[in-house]
C-alpha cells in the first residue's frame, strides 16, 4: 500500500498523460531552488534534531492549524504560543493524536498532498495516518527525527536544495546566519530582506521600531533623508549574507511616487503617530517606489506580496500574534494601483520587480497584460491560497495567452514547513507538466519546446529571476 499514486496530477486521457510523465520524468530530479520562504535560520545553524513530530508538522504550519481551528479546536491544544506566555498544550504525543484523530479534514486539499508526500517520501510510511495509526506514526517518526540523517543539514541535502532563501525583518541581526556562515557548511542559505516593521505606520510600535531601524544602520532614521539611508544601509546589510530579494507585505498593491515634500511630511506624522488609515496606505505606497528605486541601485528582485487582510482575527491576534493562520485573500487593483511605481520605473529592463496576488480574478485582466508590456514586472507564481493543484493550472490557463511562460518567475514554495518544500516542488512540477502536455497533444507546441519549458518552470526561471 502506498500513500501517493504515481500518476498523480497527471491529465486523464492517454496520450497527453504518457507525454505529462515523459516531461516530468525530465524535470523531476531537478535541485530545488527555494527563492522565498519562511523556514527558520536557526535549524540551519544549530543543525540540532527537530524536537518531535508534532513541532515538526502541526504547532508550525499555519496551513495545518487554520483547518483544525475551522473545526472548534483551540490553537493552545496544537501548542501554538500564546503572546502573555500563557500555557499551551506541551505534549507532543497528545498534539499528535489530535492531529491524527482529525486529519480526514484535510481530504482533497493541497495540505493533505504535501503531508502525504512527507510522510512516505520523507520517513517511508506506507499507511494512511488516523486515530488507529497516530502512535505508530508518531514512534516511527521521533525515530528517524533521533537519527543523523534526520537533522536539518542532512535533510536539506537529501531534498536536493540549491538554494533556500530565508526572510527577515529589518530589524533581525542575522545571527543565525552569521552563525551558518561560520560553521564552515555548504548549503546556500540567503536571508530576504523584509522591512514591513519600519515601512508600515500601521505595524505595532512603529516609532519604536525606527528608532531600533536607526540604531542598526548607525545613523538618525527619525528624519526623511535618514530613513532612506538607513534602508540603504540595512539592505547593503542583508545583501552581505546573500539577500537577492526584498519582501513587502501589504494590504494593496497600492503605490504612490510622491514629491520629496509629501513623503517627508507623511513620514513625519507617522511618527508622531498621526497618521489616517488613507495616509498610511499611501505611505506604504510611496515606499515602494522608493524601494524599486533602491533595488535600481543595489539589485535586489523587488517581491509584492498584497491583498491579504492579515491577522484578520481580532482574538486570535491578541492571543497568539502575527501568522497564525488567520490571513484571508481580499480583492485587488493592479492596473491602478501599480500606475505610479510603472510610471517612475516600470520601463527598466535591469529591474525585477515580482507581483503575486491573493486575488484570482486579476490574473487574465490585469496582472498577465501588465506583465505582458512592462519590462521591469514578472508575475509570481499561484500563491498561499492558491498554491494548489488546481490553483497552479488555473494560473497557467489564464496568464500564459497574454504573458507567456517568460514573464513568470518559476515557483517558490513560500513554507515554514521544512518537510513540505520536496513536496510543493513536486506538485508544481507535476502541474506543469501537465499543463504542457495538454498543449502538445492539441497542437499548440512542440515536444522538445516543452521539455525545454518544463525545465525553466521547474528551476531555470527562478534562479534568473531572483540573480541566484
Amino acid at each position: 500500500m502506498a500513500l501517493l499514486d504515481e500518476n498523480r496530477l497527471f491529465p486523464l486521457e492517454s496520450r497527453a498523460r504518457g507525454i505529462a510523465r515523459m516531461l516530468y520524468e525530465r524535470v523531476c530530479d531537478l535541485p530545488i531552488v527555494s527563492p522565498h520562504g519562511h523556514t527558520d535560520p536557526k535549524w540551519y545553524a544549530l543543525d540540532e534534531p527537530f524536537p518531535d513530530p508534532s513541532q515538526l508538522f502541526v504547532t508550525p504550519d499555519h496551513y495545518v492549524f487554520r483547518m483544525l481551528s475551522s473545526q472548534g479546536i483551540a490553537l493552545t491544544d496544537l501548542g501554538v504560543p500564546r503572546v502573555d506566555g500563557g500555557p499551551t498544550e506541551e505534549d507532543g504525543r497528545k498534539i499528535w493524536r489530535l492531529f491524527a484523530r482529525n486529519y480526514h479534514l484535510f481530504r482533497g486539499t493541497p495540505s493533505r498532498l504535501w503531508l502525504d508526500h512527507s510522510f512516505e517520501a520523507v520517513f517511508g510510511l506506507k499507511e494512511r495516518l488516523s486515530a488507529k495509526t497516530a502512535d505508530h506514526y508518531y514512534d516511527h517518526i521521533s525515530e528517524c527525527l533521533a537519527k543523523p540523517e534526520f537533522r536539518p543539514r542532512a535533510l536539506f541535502d537529501r531534498f536536493n536544495i540549491e538554494v533556500i532563501a530565508t526572510t527577515e525583518s529589518a530589524l533581525d541581526d542575522l545571527r543565525w546566519h552569521d552563525m551558518i556562515r561560520r560553521s564552515g557548511w555548504k548549503g546556500r542559505v540567503v536571508t530576504a530582506y523584509r522591512p514591513d516593521s519600519v515601512i508600515d505606520p500601521e505595524f505595532d510600535n512603529f516609532r519604536e521600531n525606527i528608532e531600533r531601524f536607526g540604531e542598526l544602520a548607525g545613523t538618525d532614521a527619525t528624519s526623511w533623508h535618514g530613513y532612506l539611508e538607513a534602508h540603504r544601509i540595512r539592505r547593503a546589510f542583508f545583501k552581505s549574507y546573500g539577500a537577492t530579494s526584498s519582501d513587502h507585505g501589504h494590504a494593496t498593491a497600492r503605490t504612490e511616487n510622491l514629491s520629496e515634500t509629501e513623503a517627508a511630511s507623511l513620514f513625519a506624522k507617522a511618527l508622531a503617530g498621526h497618521c489616517s488609515a488613507e495616509e498610511a496606505d499611501a505611505f506604504r505606497g510611496h515606499m515602494l517606489t522608493e524601494m524599486a528605486r533602491m533595488s535600481l541601485e543595489d539589485g535586489l528582485v523587488l517581491q509584492i506580496h498584497p491583498g491579504s487582510w492579515r491577522n484578520h482575527s481580532v482574538e486570535v491576534m491578541r492571543r497568539h500574534g502575527r501568522d497564525k493562520g488567520f490571513d484571508i485573500p481580499t480583492r485587488t487593483d493592479y492596473v491602478r494601483a501599480l500606475k505610479p511605481l510603472l510610471d517612475a520605473v516600470g520601463m527598466r529592463p535591469e529591474l525585477t520587480v515580482i507581483a503575486f496576488t491573493l486575488d484570482e480574478t486579476s490574473y487574465s485582466r490585469e496582472l498577465a497584460p501588465l506583465a505582458g508590456a512592462y519590462p521591469a514586472l514578472k508575475l509570481g507564481p499561484a500563491w498561499w491560497f492558491f498554491d494548489s493543484a488546481e490553483g497552479m493550472r488555473r494560473y497557467r490557463e489564464l496568464t500564459t495567452e497574454t504573458a507567456g511562460f517568460y514573464n513568470t518567475v518559476g515557483f517558490n514554495d513560500d513554507t515554514r514547513a521544512f518537510c513540505s518544500i520536496p513536496a510543493r516542488h513536486d506538485v508544481a512540477r507535476r502541474v506543469d507538466c501537465a499543463y504542457l502536455a495538454t498543449l502538445v497533444a492539441d497542437g499548440r507546441l512542440d515536444e522538445d519546446e516543452a521539455g525545454e519549458v518544463a525545465t525553466d518552470l521547474a528551476y531555470r526561471l527562478a534562479k534568473q529571476a531572483y540573480r541566484l
